[in-house]
C-alpha cells in the first residue's frame, strides 16, 4: 500500500487532482506549440509528468503511453545519479539503460523549488527526429549494438542553476544530422518545464505547500484503491498467451513473447517467463519499456479514468527475466524494443485476459507502429532533414462493435503527419494516403482497416529506414473473429513494385517512391452472425477505398 497515504475529503482531492494534471497537460501544449520538428509538432510524439520529491509520479498529460509509463524510471535514474539539485538546474538523459526507453526519446527532468526546499519535480520526454547512428532518423531496423542507434545521454545537467551548459549543448549537436531542428526542439522541452515549475510554484502558493504535497500522496493512494477495487472485480486465476513477433531486422526467425497472467485477490502478476532471449537485431526492450506496456493494458482493462500515477501501478507485479527480449541488458540494440515489442507485450496480455474475462478484450490491433524514416539534403535549401512518423492502422474489432479504422492504437498516441505539413516541411510528395479495403478480420465485428500511404522523394537521393510488424504473423481476431490483414513495405521504381523487407534500410533515388501498407484489426464473433446492415456498409465502404 502506498506510504505516509493521507486522507483529504472528496472536493479537495478531486480539486487538487485536476490542478496538478492541468499543470501537466499545460506543459504538453507548451511544448507542441513552440517545437521545432514536424515530429512533435504535428504528430505530438511528446509526453509530461508531474512527480513529488521522492519520484514518485502524481499527474501525467494523457498522451504517448509508452513514454509515461517508462518516465519514472527515468526520474528515478535522475535522482539516484544526481546527488543534489539547485534552482534552474534541467537534467538530460536518453540512454535506455538508464531509465530510457530508446535514444531518440530525450527526457528533461526538472526540479521544483518552493521557498528554496525542493517540492517536486517536472519531466517530459519528446521523441527527436534523429540522434545520431547509422541511419537518418536514429530508427534502423538492422542494428546489432546500441552504438550503432545514436548519442547515448546517461543523467546529467544540461542547464546549471538556470545557465546553459554550452558545451554539453556542443557535443550534442556535433552528434545529430539536423542540429538547428534539435536545438529547437531541446529548447521547447526547456520552456515546458519552466512553465510546469511555475505553474506548480502558483498552486503551492494557492493552496499551501503542506496541502499540495499532501495532496500528491492522497492522489496516489486514492489511485491504488481504485485499482485495487477494480482488481477485486475481476474472475480469479491464471492464463498463458503467446504470440510472436515477425523477426528482429537481422534474420526472419518468429521471436516469441509469453505472458502468464494471474489475477489474485487485489493483485495481478504478469510473468513472462518463456519469452525469447535477447536478440542480435534491435527489438529488445528494456525493462521501462515492458512495464510501461503492462500499465497500460492493466489500466485499459480495468478503469481507464483511473488517475494515471505511482499509486495506480503498486497492484501490479512485473517478472522480466533479465537478458531476454523484454529485459535487455548493454549493449544490446533497443530502437524497436520501444516501438514493436511493447505492441507485442500488450498484445500477448490481452491474450491472456480473453482467457478470464473475454467481455472485457477486443481483438489485436495492428500491433505495429509502422516506424519510416526518412533522411537526405534538401536540394532546395542545400540542409540535411530527416522525416520520422508511424503510420496508423486497424483497430481491433471489440464485442460489440467493429474496430476503428486508420488509427494508432495502444503504446502509441499520436497523429499521422498531415500531408501538407510533410509536403512543406520536405522534399517529398504524398502519392497516395488511404484506407485498404478488406484488410480488417471479418467477424461478428469486424476489423479496423489499415491504410496505404506512399511517398515519393522528389529531385534528390534519400535514405529510407522501415521497422514495422506484423508482415507475417496477422493480428489475431477473438470468439471466432478472423484475423487481420498482414502489413507489406513496397519499393515502387520505375513503376515495378518491389516488395521490402519488415525492418531494414534502403536507397531511394528521385521519382522513386516508398509505400507502407499498414495491418488491419482482428475480428470479433463468427461472421456468420454479422448484421446484415453492416454487410451492406461493408460493401459501400469497399467501392469508396
Amino acid at each position: 500500500m502506498m506510504k505516509n497515504a493521507v486522507l483529504i475529503d472528496p472536493i479537495t482531492l478531486e480539486v487538487l487532482r485536476h490542478a496538478l494534471t492541468a499543470v501537466a497537460e499545460e506543459m504538453n501544449a507548451n511544448l507542441i506549440r513552440t517545437a521545432y520538428s514536424p515530429n512533435i509538432k504535428e504528430r505530438h510524439d511528446c509526453s509530461c509528468a508531474i512527480f513529488d520529491r521522492h519520484g514518485r509520479m502524481a499527474a501525467q498529460a494523457e498522451s504517448i503511453p509508452v513514454h509515461l509509463g517508462a518516465m519514472p524510471f527515468s526520474v528515478a535514474e535522475a535522482i539516484h545519479r544526481i546527488s543534489t539539485f539547485h534552482i534552474g538546474d534541467v537534467i538530460v538523459l536518453n540512454d535506455p539503460y538508464f531509465g530510457g526507453a530508446h535514444l531518440p526519446d530525450i527526457t528533461f527532468i526538472a526540479p521544483v523549488f518552493v521557498e528554496r526546499v525542493l517540492f517536486a519535480f517536472v519531466a517530459c520526454r519528446a521523441h527527436h527526429a534523429d540522434i545520431g547512428g547509422k541511419e537518418p532518423g536514429s530508427v534502423a531496423g538492422d542494428t546489432t549494438e546500441i552504438y550503432q542507434e545514436g548519442l547515448r545521454i546517461p543523467p546529467i545537467s544540461l542547464w546549471r542553476e538556470g545557465h546553459l551548459d554550452q558545451d554539453l549543448v556542443d557535443l550534442i549537436l556535433l552528434n545529430v544530422r539536423t542540429p538547428q531542428e534539435r536545438m529547437g526542439d531541446l529548447r521547447a522541452q526547456h520552456a515546458a518545464c519552466e512553465t510546469g515549475i511555475e505553474r506548480m510554484q502558483a498552486l503551492a502558493t494557492r493552496f499551501g505547500a503542506g496541502l499540495l504535497s499532501s495532496g500528491m500522496k492522497a492522489v496516489m493512494a486514492y489511485s491504488e484503491r481504485r485499482m485495487r477495487a477494480e482488481i477485486a472485480q475481476l474472475p480469479k486465476g491464471t492464463a498463458t498467451y503467446e504470440d510472436f513477433l515477425d523477426g528482429d531486422g537481422i534474420t526472419d526467425n518468429p521471436i516469441r513473447i509469453v505472458g502468464k497472467v494471474t489475477i489474485r485477490d487485489k493483485t495481478v502478476q504478469v510473468d513472462f517467463t518463456g519469452t525469447a532471449p535477447v536478440t542480435a537485431g534491435p527489438v529488445n526492450a528494456v525493462y521501462a519499456v515492458t512495464a510501461s506496456a503492462t500499465y497500460f493494458t492493466i489500466r485499459a482493462l480495468t478503469d481507464p479514468e483511473i488517475p494515471p500515477n505511482a499509486g495506480c501501478y503498486l497492484p501490479i507485479e512485473i517478472v522480466a527475466p533479465s537478458n531476454t527480449v523484454v529485459n535487455a541488458n548493454p549493449p544490446a540494440p533497443v530502437v524497436g524494443g520501444n516501438l514493436e515489442t511493447s505492441q507485442r507485450i500488450v498484445d500477448v496480455i490481452l491474450g491472456a485476459f480473453a482467457q478470464l474475462c473475454p467481455r472485457r478484450v477486443i481483438a489485436a490491433c495492428q500491433g505495429t507502429m509502422n516506424n519510416l524514416t526518412i533522411g537526405g539534403v534538401n536540394p532546395t535549401t542545400g540542409e540535411p532533414y530527416t522525416l520520422y512518423e508511424t503510420i496508423a492502422g486497424g483497430f481491433g474489432a471489440r464485442p460489440n462493435m467493429d474496430g476503428v479504422d486508420g488509427v494508432h492504437s495502444h503504446m502509441t498516441n499520436t497523429f499521422n503527419t498531415p500531408v501538407e505539413a510533410l509536403e512543406t516541411a520536405y522534399p517529398l510528395r504524398v502519392e497516395r494516403y488511404e484506407l485498404i479495403s478488406g484488410s480488417g478480420g471479418k467477424g461478428r465485428f469486424r476489423g479496423g482497416l489499415g491504410i496505404r500511404r506512399d511517398i515519393t522523394v522528389i529531385g534528390h537521393t534519400a535514405r529510407v529506414s522501415l521497422l514495422a510488424d506484423r508482415r507475417q504473423t496477422q493480428p489475431y481476431g477473438l470468439n471466432g473473429g478472423e484475423p487481420g490483414k498482414v502489413g507489406e513495405n513496397v519499393l515502387i521504381r520505375s513503376g515495378k513494385e518491389i516488395p521490402l523487407p519488415g525492418k531494414g534500410a534502403v536507397t531511394l533515388h528521385a521519382g522513386e517512391t516508398v509505400s507502407l501498407r499498414t495491418p488491419g484489426g482482428g475480428g470479433y464473433g463468427n461472421a456468420a452472425e454479422r448484421d446484415r446492415g453492416a454487410i451492406e456498409r461493408d460493401r459501400r465502404e469497399e467501392r469508396m477505398c
